[in-house]
Protein backbone atom coordinates (compact mmCIF):
# COMPACT_ATOMS: atom_id res chain seq x y z
CA UNK A 1 0.00 0.00 0.00
CA UNK A 2 2.18 2.70 -1.03
CA UNK A 3 1.58 6.28 0.01
CA UNK A 4 -0.20 8.64 -2.88
CA UNK A 5 0.81 12.04 -2.21
CA UNK A 6 -1.56 15.05 -3.06
CA UNK A 7 -0.15 17.38 -5.50
CA UNK A 8 -0.44 21.25 -4.68
CA UNK A 9 -2.89 20.54 -1.39
CA UNK A 10 -1.20 22.80 1.17
CA UNK A 11 -3.63 21.59 3.24
CA UNK A 12 -2.63 18.17 3.10
CA UNK A 13 -0.73 16.39 5.93
CA UNK A 14 1.69 13.79 4.69
CA UNK A 15 2.04 12.66 8.61
CA UNK A 16 -1.71 12.14 9.20
CA UNK A 17 -1.93 10.43 6.34
CA UNK A 18 1.35 8.20 7.02
CA UNK A 19 -0.14 7.10 10.43
CA UNK A 20 -3.02 6.02 8.71
CA UNK A 21 -1.32 3.85 6.01
CA UNK A 22 0.18 2.23 8.57
CA UNK A 23 -3.39 1.30 10.61
CA UNK A 24 -4.51 0.00 7.40
CA UNK A 25 -1.52 -2.19 6.48
CA UNK A 26 -3.05 -4.46 9.07
CA UNK A 27 -5.21 -7.49 7.76
CA UNK A 28 -6.55 -10.62 7.95
CA UNK A 29 -3.11 -11.61 6.61
CA UNK A 30 -1.06 -9.55 8.23
CA UNK A 31 -2.20 -9.56 12.13
CA UNK A 32 0.91 -8.42 13.41
CA UNK A 33 3.98 -7.10 11.37
CA UNK A 34 7.60 -5.89 12.54
CA UNK A 35 9.06 -2.57 11.75
CA UNK A 36 10.37 -3.68 8.58
CA UNK A 37 7.43 -5.61 7.13
CA UNK A 38 5.07 -2.36 8.06
CA UNK A 39 7.53 -0.57 6.47
CA UNK A 40 7.99 -2.55 3.19
CA UNK A 41 4.22 -2.77 2.84
CA UNK A 42 3.75 1.06 3.49
CA UNK A 43 6.40 1.77 1.47
CA UNK A 44 7.36 4.26 3.79
CA UNK A 45 11.34 4.69 5.41
CA UNK A 46 12.21 2.41 8.47
CA UNK A 47 12.31 5.75 10.10
CA UNK A 48 9.25 7.00 9.74
CA UNK A 49 7.47 3.66 10.11
CA UNK A 50 8.69 3.57 13.55
CA UNK A 51 7.73 7.13 14.46
CA UNK A 52 4.42 6.46 13.25
CA UNK A 53 4.05 2.97 15.28
CA UNK A 54 5.62 4.42 18.55
CA UNK A 55 2.89 7.17 18.31
CA UNK A 56 0.00 4.95 17.70
CA UNK A 57 1.53 2.79 20.65
CA UNK A 58 1.05 5.65 22.98
CA UNK A 59 -2.06 6.36 21.48
CA UNK A 60 -3.68 3.44 22.45
CA UNK A 61 -4.41 1.71 18.70
CA UNK A 62 -1.30 -0.44 18.52
CA UNK A 63 0.29 -2.71 20.48
CA UNK A 64 3.59 -4.12 21.01
CA UNK A 65 4.72 -7.97 22.26
CA UNK A 66 8.15 -8.74 21.26
CA UNK A 67 9.50 -7.10 18.08
CA UNK A 68 5.77 -7.13 16.76
CA UNK A 69 3.03 -4.77 16.53
CA UNK A 70 -0.54 -5.63 15.90
CA UNK A 71 -3.82 -3.13 16.11
CA UNK A 72 -5.56 -3.19 19.68
CA UNK A 73 -9.22 -3.15 20.12
CA UNK A 74 -9.20 0.67 20.28
CA UNK A 75 -9.28 1.18 16.54
CA UNK A 76 -12.89 -0.16 16.67
CA UNK A 77 -14.06 3.13 18.11
CA UNK A 78 -13.67 4.44 14.21
CA UNK A 79 -16.23 2.12 13.00
CA UNK A 80 -18.45 2.59 16.67
CA UNK A 81 -18.78 6.66 15.79
CA UNK A 82 -19.47 6.12 11.92
CA UNK A 83 -22.13 3.37 12.70
CA UNK A 84 -23.71 5.46 15.44
CA UNK A 85 -23.66 8.85 14.12
CA UNK A 86 -24.75 7.91 10.66
CA UNK A 87 -27.66 5.62 12.10
CA UNK A 88 -27.31 3.05 9.47
CA UNK A 89 -28.32 0.27 11.56
CA UNK A 90 -31.48 2.00 12.34
CA UNK A 91 -32.12 2.50 8.25
CA UNK A 92 -30.38 -0.83 6.80
CA UNK A 93 -30.53 -3.45 9.19
CA UNK A 94 -34.36 -4.10 10.05
CA UNK A 95 -35.23 -4.14 5.83
CA UNK A 96 -32.16 -7.05 5.33
CA UNK A 97 -33.50 -9.03 8.54
CA UNK A 98 -36.58 -9.11 6.15
CA UNK A 99 -34.91 -9.99 3.27
CA UNK A 100 -33.07 -13.09 5.48
CA UNK A 101 -36.18 -14.24 7.35
CA UNK A 102 -38.24 -14.51 3.44
CA UNK A 103 -35.32 -16.42 1.67
CA UNK A 104 -33.44 -18.01 4.66
CA UNK A 105 -30.32 -16.27 3.04
CA UNK A 106 -27.42 -13.58 4.22
CA UNK A 107 -28.21 -10.29 3.51
CA UNK A 108 -25.65 -7.52 2.86
CA UNK A 109 -25.17 -3.83 2.42
CA UNK A 110 -21.62 -2.77 0.90
CA UNK A 111 -20.43 0.47 -1.14
CA UNK A 112 -17.68 0.69 -3.47
CA UNK A 113 -13.98 1.52 -1.94
CA UNK A 114 -11.69 1.36 -4.93
CA UNK A 115 -11.47 -1.36 -6.28
CA UNK A 116 -13.34 -3.55 -3.70
CA UNK A 117 -16.66 -3.52 -1.91
CA UNK A 118 -16.72 -2.13 1.71
CA UNK A 119 -19.54 -4.27 3.96
CA UNK A 120 -21.57 -1.80 6.23
CA UNK A 121 -24.16 -3.96 7.44
CA UNK A 122 -24.50 -7.73 7.21
CA UNK A 123 -27.42 -9.78 8.48
CA UNK A 124 -26.34 -13.85 8.77
CA UNK A 125 -28.15 -16.78 8.98
CA UNK A 126 -26.60 -20.09 10.70
CA UNK A 127 -25.53 -21.82 7.90
CA UNK A 128 -21.92 -22.10 7.87
CA UNK A 129 -20.26 -20.57 4.91
CA UNK A 130 -16.57 -20.75 3.65
CA UNK A 131 -16.67 -17.20 2.96
CA UNK A 132 -17.28 -14.92 6.41
CA UNK A 133 -18.19 -11.35 5.99
CA UNK A 134 -19.10 -8.53 8.85
CA UNK A 135 -19.01 -4.78 9.06
CA UNK A 136 -15.54 -3.83 7.45
CA UNK A 137 -15.43 -6.69 5.14
CA UNK A 138 -13.95 -5.88 1.65
CA UNK A 139 -14.06 -8.35 -1.50
CA UNK A 140 -12.73 -7.51 -4.93
CA UNK A 141 -15.89 -5.73 -7.03
CA UNK A 142 -15.22 -7.74 -9.86
CA UNK A 143 -15.86 -10.87 -7.97
CA UNK A 144 -19.13 -10.01 -6.73
CA UNK A 145 -22.78 -9.55 -7.32
CA UNK A 146 -22.90 -6.81 -5.06
CA UNK A 147 -19.77 -5.27 -6.82
CA UNK A 148 -20.84 -5.88 -10.26
CA UNK A 149 -23.95 -3.44 -10.05
CA UNK A 150 -21.96 -1.34 -8.34
CA UNK A 151 -19.18 -0.99 -11.34
CA UNK A 152 -22.29 -0.89 -13.29
CA UNK A 153 -23.64 2.47 -12.26
CA UNK A 154 -20.35 3.92 -12.00
CA UNK A 155 -20.09 6.97 -14.56
CA UNK A 156 -18.54 5.54 -17.60
CA UNK A 157 -14.72 7.69 -17.31
CA UNK A 158 -15.14 5.96 -13.05
CA UNK A 159 -16.02 2.04 -14.80
CA UNK A 160 -13.01 2.95 -17.35
CA UNK A 161 -10.59 3.97 -14.93
CA UNK A 162 -11.10 0.85 -12.88
CA UNK A 163 -11.06 -1.45 -15.75
CA UNK A 164 -7.45 0.42 -16.24
CA UNK A 165 -5.57 0.07 -12.62
CA UNK A 166 -7.50 -3.25 -11.45
CA UNK A 167 -5.23 -6.25 -11.19
CA UNK A 168 -8.02 -9.10 -12.14
CA UNK A 169 -7.22 -12.26 -10.34
CA UNK A 170 -8.85 -15.49 -10.21
CA UNK A 171 -10.49 -16.96 -6.50
CA UNK A 172 -11.63 -20.18 -8.41
CA UNK A 173 -11.49 -21.42 -12.11
CA UNK A 174 -14.93 -19.98 -12.89
CA UNK A 175 -13.65 -16.27 -11.33
CA UNK A 176 -14.23 -14.24 -14.83
CA UNK A 177 -10.95 -12.29 -14.92
CA UNK A 178 -11.18 -11.47 -18.71
CA UNK A 179 -11.30 -7.88 -19.46
CA UNK A 180 -14.29 -7.36 -22.47
CA UNK A 181 -15.63 -10.01 -21.07
CA UNK A 182 -16.80 -8.84 -17.68
CA UNK A 183 -17.29 -5.04 -19.18
CA UNK A 184 -20.41 -7.10 -21.07
CA UNK A 185 -21.57 -8.79 -17.60
CA UNK A 186 -21.29 -5.10 -16.31
CA UNK A 187 -23.26 -3.25 -18.60
CA UNK A 188 -25.66 -5.98 -18.76
CA UNK A 189 -26.49 -5.63 -14.98
CA UNK A 190 -26.15 -1.56 -15.84
CA UNK A 191 -29.30 -2.74 -18.16
CA UNK A 192 -30.98 -5.23 -15.78
CA UNK A 193 -30.53 -3.44 -12.44
CA UNK A 194 -29.26 -5.94 -10.75
CA UNK A 195 -26.34 -8.70 -11.21
CA UNK A 196 -25.70 -12.21 -10.06
CA UNK A 197 -22.66 -14.31 -9.57
CA UNK A 198 -21.89 -18.16 -8.94
CA UNK A 199 -18.65 -20.05 -7.95
CA UNK A 200 -16.59 -16.85 -8.58
CA UNK A 201 -15.60 -15.56 -5.06
CA UNK A 202 -15.28 -18.99 -3.75
CA UNK A 203 -16.91 -22.48 -4.65
CA UNK A 204 -20.82 -23.35 -3.82
CA UNK A 205 -21.62 -19.44 -3.21
CA UNK A 206 -25.09 -17.86 -5.54
CA UNK A 207 -26.24 -14.12 -4.96
CA UNK A 208 -27.68 -11.59 -6.56
CA UNK A 209 -27.82 -8.08 -5.57
CA UNK A 210 -29.88 -4.68 -6.49
CA UNK A 211 -28.92 -1.07 -6.23
CA UNK A 212 -30.04 1.32 -3.55
CA UNK A 213 -30.00 5.21 -4.59
CA UNK A 214 -30.95 8.17 -2.87
CA UNK A 215 -33.04 11.02 -4.21
CA UNK A 216 -31.87 10.68 -7.64
CA UNK A 217 -30.51 8.16 -10.02
CA UNK A 218 -27.26 7.85 -8.86
CA UNK A 219 -25.98 4.49 -7.00
CA UNK A 220 -25.09 5.11 -3.45
CA UNK A 221 -24.59 1.42 -1.85
CA UNK A 222 -26.24 -1.84 -2.74
CA UNK A 223 -27.83 -5.12 -0.99
CA UNK A 224 -27.93 -8.48 -1.98
CA UNK A 225 -28.65 -11.62 -0.53
CA UNK A 226 -26.46 -15.00 -0.67
CA UNK A 227 -26.59 -18.61 -0.35
CA UNK A 228 -25.10 -22.12 -0.93
CA UNK A 229 -25.77 -23.02 -4.15
CA UNK A 230 -26.97 -26.66 -2.78
CA UNK A 231 -30.12 -24.50 -1.59
CA UNK A 232 -30.89 -23.09 -5.02
CA UNK A 233 -30.74 -22.85 -8.58
CA UNK A 234 -29.07 -19.31 -10.06
CA UNK A 235 -32.47 -19.38 -11.94
CA UNK A 236 -34.50 -19.38 -8.48
CA UNK A 237 -32.51 -17.46 -6.98
CA UNK A 238 -33.67 -14.56 -9.58
CA UNK A 239 -37.04 -15.60 -9.51
CA UNK A 240 -37.37 -15.72 -5.83
CA UNK A 241 -34.90 -13.27 -4.26
CA UNK A 242 -35.06 -10.42 -6.52
CA UNK A 243 -38.50 -9.10 -6.14
CA UNK A 244 -37.89 -9.59 -2.05
CA UNK A 245 -34.73 -7.32 -2.59
CA UNK A 246 -35.82 -4.85 -4.72
CA UNK A 247 -38.80 -4.34 -1.86
CA UNK A 248 -36.03 -3.74 0.29
CA UNK A 249 -34.03 -1.61 -1.45
CA UNK A 250 -37.29 0.82 -2.64
CA UNK A 251 -37.97 0.71 2.03
CA UNK A 252 -34.53 1.86 2.12
CA UNK A 253 -34.16 4.58 -0.28
CA UNK A 254 -37.26 6.00 1.68
CA UNK A 255 -35.82 5.39 5.17
CA UNK A 256 -32.74 7.54 4.27
CA UNK A 257 -34.30 10.25 2.60
CA UNK A 258 -34.91 11.12 6.77
CA UNK A 259 -30.87 10.85 6.75
CA UNK A 260 -29.21 12.89 4.21
CA UNK A 261 -25.58 13.16 6.49
CA UNK A 262 -25.73 9.34 6.10
CA UNK A 263 -26.71 9.65 2.07
CA UNK A 264 -23.57 12.25 1.84
CA UNK A 265 -21.12 10.28 4.09
CA UNK A 266 -21.24 7.66 1.68
CA UNK A 267 -21.24 9.51 -1.15
CA UNK A 268 -18.05 11.25 -0.06
CA UNK A 269 -16.38 7.97 0.44
CA UNK A 270 -17.05 7.28 -3.26
CA UNK A 271 -15.70 10.60 -5.04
Amino acid sequence: MSLEKPQKDSEFLNTLARGLSVLRAFSKERPAMTLTEVATYTSLSPAVARRCLNTLVQLGYVGKKGKTFLLTPEVMSFASAFLESMNIEEVVRPHLQVVRDRTGDSSSLAVFSNPDILYLIHVSTNRMVRLAAGVGTRFPAYATSLGRILLAHLPDEKLEDYFAKTEFQKFTDKTITDRDRLKKIILQARQNDYATIQDELDYGIVSVAVPIRAGSPEVIAAINCSTATSRVEPGEMLHTRLPCLREAAKEIEIELRRYPALVNSILAQSN
